[in-house]
């Protein structure tokens, strides 16, 4: 049996929605619902680990979320604050009664454990699974990733009724994975691989290096203000000095505006060294002898 798809937000309680403004989110965009594997959930116990799951799917682009018997029903209050704001993922889920109904429309399953089940399955890793279901969906077929409980997993039934088991990297002595942790990490693989790739939502932007004169002209003015102050205390250590400042200074790419403020620096460290200090000693004078 399926609940409605869609359950408005707007009759949950101010206090669930608690998130307004998050870091690095900008409520200005709408989020790409593109084709994208389902996230099926088994019997999950919490609404809070709900909740996380459909956050982690938003960070990367998913959005089909599918439950199988929620332990506290659906809606769910506490999944809904957990969410913080992935509310387009949460206005799409649905609930099924059994595990054949949520995969009924998928031509591809896969099963995620940390656990050997001693069927011959193939096993893959989170890359390589996510390829093969991007494939698989550019194709116009659905594929699915089952999750299983917090406490056990998935069942030998369930797993049984996937294509192939999805395990990851972990430490054999402490493999458990919370879901919404298991789920973020597909959920990345799939965002590589079968979504937007490794594009950065910020990487562009940044200035041109200033022009090789400009770095010239830096150099020269920061090494005759340090001539003028006494810096190169051993002239035979000059050369060897000034070619380490160079090569620090021209390692940071410094843009023109950078340059500009940099001379300004030196400019003002001189000036303050030129400029007769009031607090200095004056040199004792010889007083005119009296007669």
């Amino acid at each position: 049996m399926r609940a409605a798809i869609g359950w408005s937000l707007s009759k949950c309680p101010p206090d669930a929605r608690r998130d307004k403004h998050m870091a690095g989110t900008d409520r200005s965009l709408e989020p790409t619902l593109g084709a994208c594997p389902a996230i099926i959930l088994c019997e999950p116990q919490l609404g809070e680990n709900i909740g996380t799951t459909a956050r982690a799917m938003a960070n990367f682009g998913l959005w089909d979320l599918r439950l199988v018997r929620p332990r506290d029903g659906w809606p769910n209050e506490k999944a809904v604050a957990a969410a913080s704001r992935a509310d387009h993922v949460l206005e799409r889920v649905r609930v099924f009664e059994t595990l054949e109904e949520a995969i009924a429309d998928l031509k591809l399953v896969y099963a995620t454990t940390a656990r050997s089940r001693d069927m011959q399955k193939e096993v893959l890793g989170p890359e390589e699974a996510s390829i093969k279901m991007a494939q698989h969906i550019a194709a116009g077929q659905g594929a699915g990733l089952l999750f299983g409980r917090e406490r056990w997993g998935l069942l030998n039934d369930e797993v049984a009724m996937s294509d192939a088991i999805v395990t990851l990297p972990v430490e054999p002595a402490f493999a458990s994975l919370n879901i919404a942790q298991a789920v973020l990490l597909m959920s990345y693989e799939w965002r590589r691989h079968g979504g937007a790739g490794t594009a950065l939502p910020f990487s562009e932007g940044l200035d041109e290096a200033a022009p090789r004169e400009e770095l010239t002209g830096l150099f020269e003015h920061l090494e005759g203000v340090l001539d003028q102050t006494g810096f190169f205390t051993t002239p035979d250590k000059r050369p060897s000095m000034v070619n380490n400042l160079r090569t620090a200074l021209t390692r940071g790419r410094f843009t023109s505006q950078e340059i500009r403020t940099l001379r300004g620096v030196i400019s003002s460290i001189d000036r303050r060294h030129q400029r007769p200090n009031p607090n200095r000693q004056k040199p004792a004078t010889d007083k005119p002898a009296t007669e």
